[in-house]
């Protein structure tokens, strides 16, 4: 078994490798590509998504789904991109498992604390602090608990994806055990964590880049890139704010 690397394995790595190509689709979807060839989407919301330019909507090309929760506003679009792809999909065993109901079967569940080694990249499912659910019927349907994930890239660049969270504790276990280099992390506030939460969670992960999401959507996602920007750069760590439709170099 691979160990986990240490924070100067991590500085070694950095001065020689380029990581993920990032491309945000606006809320919580992101297309990345690893330094392999591997194009990974995490949370497919691209149709009715406010935020993601139209001439963006259309995903042909792709490898991987990462799904981290429930929300439709995570995974609407995830039995189309499915299907239009044939991507491997990943998620909890409940969301699972209702996306096969949908028609989806290129599957490969998994539950937190668990690895996965897909298309050469090491998946890790980690923990959220959230709710994970869908309205069928007027009810609401259960799927499963909400989740982050830690993947390392064929160089060893290594992101950690919150998904939707607030701070917990444990963010320091996962800076401890997976020293990542880049956290996705949600700033909008009220159903997340917001801009200060998000800066703890930087300097508890340990990360030198932040990527925010989940912000500006709707108006109730107050919390900005410039206030994130404001309490992290002091401190050393990089905020790589992204328009939608934008990808990073």
């Amino acid at each position: 078994m691979r160990l986990p690397s240490t924070a100067s394995d991590r500085r070694d790595r950095s001065a020689g490798t380029r990581g993920p190509s990032i491309r945000w689709l606006g809320h919580s979807t992101f297309l990345l590509q690893s330094p392999g060839g591997v194009r990974l989407l995490f949370d497919p919301w691209v149709g009715s998504n406010p935020a993601c330019p139209p001439d963006k909507r259309r995903i042909d090309a792709l490898h991987l789904v990462l799904i981290t929760h429930g929300h439709s506003d995570h995974c609407e679009d995830a039995v189309a991109v499915g299907r239009a792809t044939g991507a491997t999909v990943v998620a909890s065993p409940e969301l699972a498992g209702w996306l096969e109901q949908k028609g989806l079967r290129n599957l490969k569940p998994m539950n937190i604390g668990g690895r996965l080694i897909v298309h050469g990249l090491a998946v890790t499912m980690v923990q959220a602090v959230h709710s994970s659910s869908v309205v069928e019927d007027g009810r609401s349907v259960y799927l499963g608990p909400a989740t982050g994930y830690v993947v390392r890239f064929e160089d060893g660049e290594t992101i950690y994806f919150a998904g939707d969270t607030a701070l917990f504790g444990d963010m320091r276990l996962i800076g401890d055990i997976h020293k990542p280099d880049t956290a996705f992390l949600p700033i909008g506030d009220r159903y997340t964590m917001g801009p200060e939460d998000a800066a703890r969670a930087c300097q508890w992960l340990g990360v030198r880049t932040v990527v925010p999401m989940h912000y500006g959507t709707f108006p109730e996602l107050t919390g900005t890139p410039a206030q994130l920007r404001e309490l992290v750069e002091p401190h050393g760590i990089r905020v790589l704010e992204l328009r939608p439709g934008e990808t990073s170099i």
